[in-house]
């Protein structure tokens, strides 16, 4: 099957872009590495009259370190995170989740940005962004938003960015001393949709965690900055501690059940994950065999 017709557009500048979305509104969609878009259209399970490709819009690629700000912008490549030095300096969990994202094909081609906006809830990037504690920048007619990336995801594909705006780049912050990360999905192959996963960002003083954010994906309707975590910081984690906090995250997630797993499933899962997390970072494997309940 082959996409229906539409008209197209390859705007060079931000500013052209926005006259295009704000003339054509929910009619357009947004095109930047097109590796979700086109086989949606393709399928016909969208079928957009306007095509606007930013692809052009030199402005919004590349990175730039300031203030212990890193700065990404959306037209930056999935191969880009990977190699880029600065990624692996500032913020190594982007990188380390990037490389699970699908197959070097799509990598080569996608863009930060596009998977935000695309919104899948068992994306790896928009999970990273919450555990990151990222900001979402965005532009429309009526200026620029700056959105935090927890209150950005709002549902199944579906975000706070309106029809007539542009995701044009990501902040995040700079990790400090004592940081530690961990990311691990399950998946059927390496590259297939998450069937449960985690991106978690922590901060670590003697042996005890001192802030850490757990973010989960595959598990709702949008990545998941787990409260549960809150039980974890800044106490000595015992297995008992340990089974508090994963009794508390089985009650905050709502996972859904398809092809892949069952909701009994996904929460075995997403506690699993939640006690190899705890156990790595604290380099405690003796957490580990107390976390699934």
């Amino acid at each position: 099957m082959k996409a229906s017709a539409f008209a197209y557009a390859r705007p060079t500048s931000v500013a052209s872009a926005l006259e295009l979305l704000v003339a054509y509104g929910d009619k357009a969609k947004v095109l930047s590495g097109g590796q979700s878009l086109m086989p949606a259209m393709n399928l016909r399970l969208i079928s957009p009259e306007f095509i606007v490709d930013i692809g052009e819009i030199t402005e919004l690629r590349g990175m730039v370190v300031k203030d212990s700000v890193l700065t990404i912008g959306a037209l930056t490549r999935h191969v880009d995170l990977l190699r880029s030095p600065e990624i692996a300096a500032h913020v190594p969990l982007l990188r380390d989740a990037t490389s699970h994202v699908a197959h070097p094909a799509i990598r080569n081609r996608g863009t930060l940005g596009g998977s935000l906006a695309h919104a899948d809830p068992a994306s790896e990037l928009p999970a990273c962004m919450v555990a990151l504690g990222a900001t979402i920048i965005v532009r429309g007619p009526c200026g620029e938003r700056r959105i935090l990336a927890q209150e950005f995801f709002t549902g199944i594909y579906e975000t706070a960015l309106s029809s007539q705006e542009l995701l044009v780049a990501v902040e995040l912050p700079v990790v400090g001393k004592n940081s530690a990360h961990f990311f691990h999905e399950f998946s059927r192959r390496h590259g297939d949709y998450a069937i449960v996963g985690l991106a978690a960002q922590a901060v670590i003083n003697h042996g005890q965690f001192d802030d850490l954010r757990l973010g989960f994906f595959a598990v709702g309707n949008r990545p998941l900055l787990a409260e549960a975590a809150g039980r974890l910081v800044n106490v000595a984690v015992t297995p008992e501690v340990l089974i508090s906090a994963s009794a508390a995250l089985s009650e905050e997630l709502d996972p859904q059940e398809d092809q892949q797993a069952t909701p009994a499933m996904r929460r075995y899962l997403a506690k699993l994950l939640l006690g190899r997390c705890v156990s790595t970072l604290l380099s405690r494997p003796g957490l580990y065999a107390g976390a699934p309940s």
